[in-house]
């Protein structure tokens, strides 16, 4: 029971020292303003454009597969091969058309033979491309007001759509 009112007492003390002390006084009031009423005739939003993030270089790889399907190599080395056995068959003029038949003949089976041993080849290129995921966002950051009071046209940029009506505080001062 003593515990009971020691504390019950050292709470009633310190409420009163707490209402004892004296708070900071309230700003004086300004004799010279009064707040008012606005219509407000236009509102525009102002933007700022932003981008969600920079534009970026996107790679990837894919396979490729390339024939070698050139066959100039066998058919020369045909021709040459045929005309050479061309040459060793005729006699006279005949030696220079079987060396010109062998070369036709040669150069053809030559091209044959290529295209029978044509090879294929997979290989991996990678291509890049720039992207940027997201487009450029346009967000609004204030808002200009264009505002009538008392027959007066004002504007102001804020920071928020006032709607139809602004209150406005307005002072007055003597012009020295």
């Amino acid at each position: 029971m003593p515990l009971k009112s020691l504390l019950a007492a050292a709470l009633m003390a310190s409420a009163g020292l707490a209402q004892a002390q004296p708070y900071p006084p309230p700003a004086p009031p300004d004799e010279n303003a009064h707040f008012g009423w606005a219509d407000v005739l236009r509102v525009d939003p102002v933007y700022d454009v932003a981008r969600a993030s920079p534009p970026h270089q996107e790679c990837y790889d894919e396979q490729v597969t390339t024939a070698d399907n050139n066959h100039t190599g066998g058919t020369v080395l045909g021709a040459i091969v045929g005309g050479a056995l061309g040459n060793q068959v005729g006699k006279g003029n005949g030696r220079a058309a079987a060396t010109i038949a062998g070369a036709v003949a040669g150069g053809a089976i030559g091209n044959r033979v290529s295209a029978a041993n044509d090879r294929t080849y997979t290989d991996t290129e990678t291509h890049c491309r720039m992207v940027s995921d997201y487009p450029p966002r346009r967000r609004i950051t204030a808002y200009d007001v264009e505002y009538r009071y008392r027959g007066e046209v004002y504007v102001s940029r804020l920071d928020y759509d006032p709607g139809e009506r602004l209150r406005v505080r307005v002072s007055v001062t003597p012009a020295e």
